[in-house]
């Protein structure tokens, strides 16, 4: 299987080796290495512009945020913002930029990017404008998974949630902005709740914040 950096965009080369699987071709997380940058605009610019070419290796999954003395805060946005990043960002290769011991010690919110599959039996766009917010719901077998991103402006909405498969109750994991996260943002609130395709869901995104959530279907 290969990953690509520091590539020319996709431009159909998986019809012909499907062992592609992803690759970078993207101003992305690895330049916050030097600078504050990529910023939250940037990044819910990407599903509007660079992922239509194809999928995309962002390396997401940024958890200490508050960063090394050298390079203070570099990493814009949120942990929930890196969480939803594995729902809009199209790569069957999932990455974890982070270092192994961050994820140990915050075993709660890693669980969604266990539990989050790499590729996708059907996506649907809920809203967005570009480089305003994004908010993508993507399903694989009889599960859905929603993600919400933000640019640097606190956002409040409702999302219908009439994606889902009417007739059904999933379980929702809920991975949201906690209340301290516009200061801390490595604060993850996460709440378990039935809901259907009938039910909406309030949420306010911290700047730069971010909504993680997985719909299984209850039995």
């Amino acid at each position: 299987l290969l990953n690509y950096h520091g590539a020319y965009k996709p431009t159909g080369i998986s019809r012909t080796w499907p062992n592609f699987v992803t690759r970078e071709a993207v101003y992305a997380l690895e330049q916050s290495k030097a600078k504050p940058f990529p910023n939250c605009e940037h990044n819910v610019m990407l599903p509007f512009t660079r992922m239509l070419a194809g999928p995309m290796d962002y390396t997401p999954g940024a958890f200490d945020l508050d960063g090394i003395p050298v390079l203070t805060k570099m990493v814009q946005g949120t942990r929930a913002a890196q969480l939803a990043m594995y729902v809009v960002y199209l790569s069957p290769l999932k990455m974890l930029a982070d270092y192994s011991e961050i994820y140990e010690n915050s075993a709660e919110d890693f669980q969604f990017i266990k539990d989050v599959p790499v590729t996708w039996d059907e996506t649907k766009v809920v809203d967005g404008y570009p480089g305003d917010f994004i908010v993508m719901a993507r399903k694989k077998a009889s599960s859905w998974f929603l993600g919400a991103m933000s640019d640097e402006k606190p956002r409040s909405m409702t999302i219908k949630l009439d994606f889902l498969d009417g007739g059904k109750s999933y379980k929702a994991s809920i991975y949201k902005d906690g209340p301290t996260s516009s200061v801390d943002r490595e604060d993850v609130a996460v709440e378990h709740k039935t809901l259907t395709a009938k039910d909406s869901l309030k949420i306010k995104l911290a700047p730069g914040g971010g909504l993680a959530v997985s719909f299984v279907p209850i039995d």
